[in-house]
């Protein structure tokens, strides 16, 4: 769900004597990620990051580097990080460190090559493409986005896709992938208009991302949809949202007539304490770590998370925040709640929300659906939750379905690790798509 954002900061190193020539890239392996450390020489020292491709880190900025060969030693405190390890003619071998666990690295000369997207669509596109703004007069913002219709004239039915947590452009990219620029595009090939936009303050969208929350966002859906009802050649319109796009929605559909149905990609059933626990728990043991680690840390993170659900002045918060984390002893507690409260009106929301308040006034046709290898939001936990919501809402259009050997980001994959995404070449399921857009022209008008 939430995405690290890379600030590009290199540290220039002083190496004293003659050495053997180690610049260039060289990667490895952490486990199943692949890691790039970037070794530039200047006539000073040498400039040092590295790179994690398949977290979509780049530029993560090595903070100190000395090299005595063959001795070679990193500290990365961006990650909280360190390598040590020896340099020969074509490897370096050592071990990386963060946090208290180690493991073996060692490193070859040369890059990664990128992974290849085939559904992207190539120039020229067989349908009209219009890059569009539109107001949020109550937040006072611009928003940007591209506009997708099967041709420039006639009246076709149109989505407006809603993103995932943190920011995103209008393409919902992310890790190499667009998956809203492959939906849009399939979409409206088969005669279905698409509106997608950045997230506020993201690329071309003007104001503060990180002072909004999930309803703010659903604020800017409205106006997506105040925007779309002034263009003619738009006649129905609903909404699409991944993750927490999929949370929005139903907010937007409860509260407006205007949305003829609503699409929740990996949508949440469960608040967000809960979802944050159950994602947390089933990552780690993708990754190999041992279940008496995620206990502590759940039990950990829930202590913290009830502080937050069971208070709301933020000063209480973080005075209660801080004496929890002085309590358990371990780390910097101002640290920690200060990285806590880094996103604060998001995460405070977030944690304190449950999406059945707004999926039980939801009374449009409802499509959920779910990747059985989901880590990040699992099906088994939340569809039935939505289900339960929508059939209490009295709502008789709705179809829930959860699909085999997809993740979260509705993949083929083998785990469903978020490791995984970068390395997969598809970026969404042919067969999702298909049944979408067959679910949608059902309940449209044409």
């Amino acid at each position: 769900m939430k995405k690290i954002t890379i600030t590009f900061l290199t540290l220039l190193i002083a190496i004293a004597g003659i050495a053997q020539d180690i610049s260039g890239s060289w990667n490895g392996k952490l486990g199943p990620l692949r890691v790039v450390l970037n070794i530039q020489k200047s006539d000073t020292g040498y400039n040092v990051t590295l790179d994690s491709p398949d977290q979509g880190a780049k530029g993560i900025p090595v903070s100190e580097f000395t090299y005595n060969n063959p001795d070679m030693h990193l500290q990365i405190d961006a990650i909280h990080a360190a390598y040590t390890g020896k340099y020969k003619t074509d490897s370096l071998t050592g071990t990386f460190t963060q946090g208290s666990k180690t493991l073996p690295l060692t490193f070859v000369r040369g890059t990664v090559e990128p992974v290849k997207h085939p559904q992207e669509p190539t120039l020229p596109l067989p349908y009209y493409s219009e890059d569009v703004t539109f107001e949020n007069s109550q937040a006072h913002i611009t928003l940007a986005g591209t506009l997708t219709l099967p041709k420039k004239t006639g009246s076709y039915p149109a989505v407006i896709l809603i993103t995932g947590s943190g920011q995103q452009n209008r393409d919902e990219e992310l890790l190499g992938h667009k998956p809203f620029l492959i939906i849009s595009d399939y979409l409206t090939r088969q005669g279905i208009a698409v509106l997608r936009y950045d997230d506020r303050g993201v690329a071309k969208s003007t104001g503060d991302f990180k002072s909004a929350n999930s309803l703010d966002f659903a604020n800017d859906v409205e106006s997506a949809i105040a925007y779309l009802k002034t263009r003619k050649e738009i006649k129905q319109i609903g909404l699409m949202g991944h993750s927490e796009g999929g949370l929005i929605a139903p907010i937007v559909a409860a509260r407006n007539k205007n949305v003829a149905f609503i699409v929740m990609l990996a949508g949440t059933g469960i608040r967000g304490d809960e979802l944050l626990l159950k994602q947390t728990a089933l990552i780690l043991h993708a990754q190999g770590t041992p279940d008496s680690a995620i206990t502590k840390i759940n039990t950990t993170n829930k202590g913290a998370f009830d502080i937050i659900v069971n208070n709301d002045d933020d000063s209480t918060i973080k005075k209660d925040l801080t004496s929890y984390y002085k309590q358990l002893g371990e780390g910097n507690p101002e640290e920690e709640v200060k990285e806590m409260m880094r996103p604060w009106p998001w995460i405070k929301f977030f944690i304190k929300y449950d999406p059945t308040t707004s999926l039980r006034k939801v009374h449009c046709p409802v499509l959920a659906v779910n990747g059985e290898k989901d880590l990040q939001v699992p099906p088994k936990d939340n569809l039935p939750k939505i289900a339960a919501a929508l059939k209490e809402a009295g709502n008789k259009d709705v179809t829930i379905k959860k699909y085999e050997g997809l993740n979260h980001l509705f993949q083929e994959c083998k785990t469903g690790s978020p490791t995984e995404y970068a390395r997969i070449e598809q970026t969404f399921s042919p067969l999702v798509l298909e049944d979408i857009t067959k679910w949608i022209k059902i309940r449209t008008v044409h």
